[in-house]
């Protein structure tokens, strides 16, 4: 645990200010932290309902005036507006035990409490409680540990169970357990706690990010969410925070197995659909993030959504920041297994021109804890990275793409958040190209349909390997098809994807064999790769030839780029004389006209939300 989230720090807080509110998310260990302190009297709201914490809150009056208060719980309904108008009445100082900043609620602008953040503690020090506790088992203990995201709460009510007798290789009982635990400590916060709410907690859960029509409970329901301390709000809905959200997924999973699966389905058709819909690059992007978590693909979970508390903040390295560049860069080659010389030496051929190609995440203090070396492809960067293409350097990286050299976290949960700002930033790019020797990274670029290019003449790092050249085309009207191909088991889904698996059709047209598994077989006439093939061609050629002028140059774009000889978007864009947007907006019509005329096509239905009801 860091110094500034202990005692220590805790006590200066005091010493300079009166009123100290110290907060932290549910199980972080505030209530056995203030303990600690030496106090006149102590008031625990924990549970009570309104009027009775105001009963409780009355006696703080009578407290003395230079002795130190502890007030903990104050998390329940009403009970911070209670506490804060009881405190008009006495002298402080005072101790405020919260799960979310007290600057927050109403009425505390007043008294003007200093915030003092108490987080989740390192691995090794939830190691060292779990094996205090009395478990020796390697795997009861990494499991312990991994439950809890660093929460001593979480690690305690994991021990029990494991204690119990309940397996290790039952993951998903031990967490049922726990979850147990923190749903009933949640319900404090509810005016009307119920089952209802704590059955739309793990849909919200299973499904990351969630809507008030995906959840399909009402807005009483979505507003009853939004109000507990583990959620938050989000560009697309309500989330919970980790741990916690993994915590009662794994629960849900090992309860109704089925149940679980089919709420994540229908979450990623409803998150395709949207996908078809909005225009917003940054929405897609969003959109697009949703749809790799929802794929539930082991790989992609554990690279890019681990149960640990995502509280860094990413953006692009700063003038005044080459140094902190230059560390993380070290770093990642000594867990790489690099020759740090060789590494060293690339990472200043990319700070020539400052730190504009790096992008770095920050922890709550301000210190940079993860980096991805991000350039955008043009004539300045050329240099910087034709070394680690090679012979794969003309073709691969059309202007206007991203390349990435180099990503790097210190811990799980930074690196998962560098690593979804690189694939937030390349949705916006359209295209990104990535060089890299490390098996892992190579593992999730295939898992995540990477084309690979194969690996470059040299070994650039000295490390046994020659890096790997992989690409991936993010333009819009591919991106429903992309997120279908990730979802394991998925079929030919809704409509709004149609054109999506008409591109995938037609960047196959020359290979009738890789046609076989295409959805779109299944359309009558179109039962062979042949078949389907000759309707691709007959399909574009009648497009192109189209009396309105849209329509037919967005056959000449399909003909040009998918039937033609082989060039990126950008070449063939620049030969018809179009600008990038319209470009793609003629690429998707283009598709989605395809669509539109495939034997059998209809529209598709509405994607109904996931119910509350079944518990």
């Amino acid at each position: 645990m860091k110094i500034t989230h202990g005692l220590d720090v805790l006590l200066a807080a005091l010493a300079a200010h009166p009123v100290v509110n110290l907060c932290g998310g549910l199980g972080t260990g505030k209530s056995t932290l203030a303990r600690r302190l030496t106090v006149a009297a102590a008031v625990d709201l924990s549970g009570l309902p309104a009027d009775r914490a105001g009963e409780r809150t009355a006696e703080l009056a009578a407290v003395p005036a230079d002795g130190l208060l502890l007030v903990d719980g104050v998390d329940g309904p009403g009970h911070a507006e209670a506490v804060a108008e009881a405190l008009d009445a006495r002298a402080r100082p005072v101790v405020l035990v919260s799960r979310r900043p007290l600057r927050a609620a109403p009425g505390w602008a007043r008294h003007d409490p200093v915030t003092v953040p108490l987080g989740p503690r390192p691995a090794a020090a939830v190691e060292e409680q779990v094996r205090a506790a009395g478990l020796t088992d390697p795997e009861a203990v990494a499991l312990a540990v991994r439950l809890s995201g660093g929460l001593p709460l979480l690690a305690e009510l994991a021990c029990r169970e494991l204690l119990s007798g309940t397996p290790a290789d039952a993951p998903g009982a031990v967490a049922d357990a726990v979850a147990e635990e923190v749903v009933r400590r949640l319900d404090r916060e509810h005016a009307r706690p119920g089952g209802r709410h704590r059955h739309a907690l793990r849909l919200l859960a299973t499904v990351r990010a969630g809507d008030e029509r995906l959840l399909a409970g009402g807005p009483d329901l979505f507003s009853a969410l939004a109000g507990l301390s583990v959620v938050r709000r989000e560009p697309l809905g309500l989330a919970v925070r980790e741990p916690y959200r993994s915590l009662l997924e794994l629960a849900y999973a090992w309860r109704r197995p089925g149940a679980h699966e089919g709420v994540r389905k229908r979450a990623a058709d409803y998150r395709r659909a949207q996908l078809t819909e909005r225009a917003d690059p940054r929405e897609q992007a969003r959109l697009v993030e949703q749809g790799l978590f929802l794929s539930g693909d082991p790989v992609l979970r554990d690279a890019l959504f681990p149960p640990v508390d995502d509280a860094a903040l990413v953006g692009p390295a700063r003038p005044g920041e080459a140094d902190a560049v230059g560390r993380l860069m070290r770093s990642w080659a000594a867990r790489s297994g690099f020759d740090t010389r060789r590494a060293e030496r690339v990472t200043q051929r990319w700070l020539e021109d400052g730190t504009s190609s790096f992008h770095l995440a920050r922890d709550r203090d301000g210190a940079p804890v993860a980096l991805a070396a991000l350039l955008p492809v043009g004539s300045a960067t050329a240099d910087g990275i034709e070394p680690l293409l090679q012979q794969h350097a003309e073709g691969t990286v059309p202007a206007g793409g991203l390349f990435l050299g180099a990503a790097f976290g210190t811990d799980a949960g930074a690196h998962a958040q560098i690593l979804r700002h690189v694939l937030v930033r390349s949705v916006l790019a359209g295209h990104l190209v990535v060089s890299t020797a490390s098996p892992d990274y190579q593992l999730l670029l295939r898992t995540l349909s990477f084309r690979p290019h194969g690996a470059v003449r040299d070994d650039v790092y000295r490390c046994g390997r020659p890096p790997e050249v992989y690409s991936h085309d993010f333009a819009a009207a591919g991106l429903p098809g992309w997120m279908r191909r990730l979802a394991p088991g998925a079929g030919p889904g809704p409509a709004a994807d149609l054109p999506a698996l008409v591109g995938r059709a037609l960047a196959r047209v020359r290979e009738p064999d890789r046609l076989a598994d295409s959805p779109l077989l299944a359309r009558p006439g179109l039962s062979t790769p042949g078949s389907l093939c000759d309707w691709l061609y007959e399909a574009v050629g009648a497009l192109a030839a189209s009396r309105d002028a849209a329509d037919a140059e967005a056959g000449t774009i399909l003909a040009a780029y998918y039937l033609g000889r082989p060039r990126t978007h950008h070449q063939v864009a620049r030969s018809l004389h179009l600008s990038r947007a319209t470009y793609f907006r003629r690429l998707r019509r283009g598709l989605a006209l395809l669509a539109g005329r495939l034997p059998g096509a209809q529209g598709a239905g509405p994607v109904p939300g996931l119910g509350t009801t079944g518990r």
